[in-house]
């Protein structure tokens, strides 16, 4: 999976006048620090943070979900989501099963070695998110979710904006 790496030092010649620039930055910051953060919490179990977002969708899944659910939840391109799979399957903690009335199609479950890693990461993992909001209230942290939304709301609606421009 391709990574990519955005640069948050502000220019003073391109900075924009924008006062809310500076917010912009700190998301950008912050989204960097966490992902390494994940990176580094994933490792002792040598997973990378997209391999668990995968196996924990699966978790809550009982049937399992096709490879396209699994891109769709995911965010992510179904080329991806396969080389996810494929990792995983070969240290069988994931397998693919026919998908029922659709012979191109995969439903990926959990196995059990998959579920009993999963299970010995959650207890750490929720305590770890916990500790990401210490000293936010509940309150606060639900207003940060609704302006993040509305700002990545945005950020679709305005690259989708350039393209057309560009057209």
């Amino acid at each position: 999976m391709s990574t990519i790496r955005l640069t948050t030092v502000a220019v003073n010649h391109s900075q924009p006048s924008d006062p809310r620039y500076p917010a912009l930055l700190q998301l950008l910051r912050t989204s960097d620090v966490i992902w390494n953060a994940s990176r580094r919490f994933f490792e002792r179990w040598d997973l990378s943070p997209a391999q668990f977002n995968l196996m924990n969708l699966l978790f809550e899944s009982e049937a399992g979900l096709t490879q396209s659910d699994l891109g769709r939840e995911l965010l992510t391109h179904r080329s991806n989501i396969t080389g996810l799979v494929d990792r995983l399957e070969s240290r069988g903690w994931v397998t693919r099963r026919e998908e029922a009335g659709d012979r191109r199609a995969w439903r990926v479950v959990l196995t059990p070695a998959g579920r009993r890693i999963i299970e010995e990461i959650l207890p750490s993992y929720d305590r770890t998110a916990t500790l990401l909001w210490e000293g936010v209230s509940t309150r606060r942290a639900m207003e940060t979710a609704a302006v993040l939304k509305e700002v990545a709301d945005n950020a679709e609606r305005g690259i989708e904006r350039l393209e057309q421009e560009a057209a």
